[in-house]
């Protein structure tokens, strides 16, 4: 069995091109939570749709591609671009530096879950039976 590989001159998707891994198909069950386009996100953010990409590139921003290759975004990707803009802005922060930054706070956040979630179980009184 021959392995075939893409032509450097072609993009994938393009005729005349074959990947050299499986095509993988995901088959959703429910509604994709992924609803803004590329041009929405742009637009209700402020930013060009090449900053948005970037942010995107270095996982600043959750996005899912299309079979198109077009990102779609959750309707929350708008507030969180505002947070990375006031951390890149208050903080004076490099984007690598907002990433380690994003990723404490979200940490923090599921630490704080958790903890309210085990004072909750330890007021509840417990029955036995």
């Amino acid at each position: 069995m021959r392995a075939e590989h893409r032509s450097p001159a072609k993009g994938p998707g393009q005729p005349g091109t074959t990947a050299a891994y499986p095509l993988v198909r995901v088959h959703r069950t429910g509604p994709s939570p992924y609803q803004l386009s590329m041009a929405g996100v742009a637009g209700r953010s402020g930013l060009p749709p090449e900053l948005v990409s970037r942010f995107v590139a270095l996982g600043l921003v959750d996005a899912e591609r299309d079979a198109r290759g077009g990102l779609w975004f959750r309707p929350s990707a708008p507030s969180a671009i505002a947070r990375v803009q006031r951390l890149r802005t208050g903080l004076c922060l490099n984007y690598a530096a907002i990433g380690v930054v994003l990723d404490l706070l979200n940490r923090i956040e599921r630490l704080e879950i958790a903890l309210r979630h085990s004072e909750r179980a330890a007021k509840e009184p417990t029955t036995w039976t």
